[in-house]
């Protein structure tokens, strides 16, 4: 791999890619505002931030609906809600699909690999041209 291409952060091509992955949309946004000319890596940022961003907010939205509560106070005393436990049971099922496609989005940027997921690859590569 002597002939690897480096981004403008001075990191290898692939290293860079893997790393837009690895706190999901998080350092997929910061690889994307850092990351100036390597298209290849601003891919891997779009396709981190618009595979995962959605998904988080899914996720969270679902589980806090779903979720059980207890409220203290008001005119009762205590009040109890159960919550919608199929989605709470949603939000888990997203959560597991985010750990699968992040172990695989960041293997395969590892290997070099522009692999695009089905919609979203199309959206990221359309927006770093």
């Amino acid at each position: 791999m002597a002939d690897q291409k480096k981004s403008s952060m001075n990191l290898d091509e692939n290293v860079a890619s893997a790393l837009c992955y690895v706190l999901t949309w998080v350092t997929g946004i910061i690889f994307f505002f850092l990351e100036k000319e390597n298209k290849t890596v601003r891919f891997h940022a779009m396709q981190s931030i618009l595979t995962f961003l959605p998904l988080t907010i899914i996720g969270w939205v679902l589980g806090w609906i779903g979720a059980p509560s207890v409220s203290y106070g008001g005119y009762y005393g205590v009040s109890y809600n159960a919550g919608i436990p199929a989605l709470l049971w949603l939000s888990w099922i997203i959560y597991l699909i985010m750990v699968v496609l992040w172990l695989l989005l960041m293997f395969k940027a590892y290997q070099g690999e522009k692999f695009k997921l089905p919609v979203v690859g199309d959206i990221a590569e359309n927006q770093v041209k």
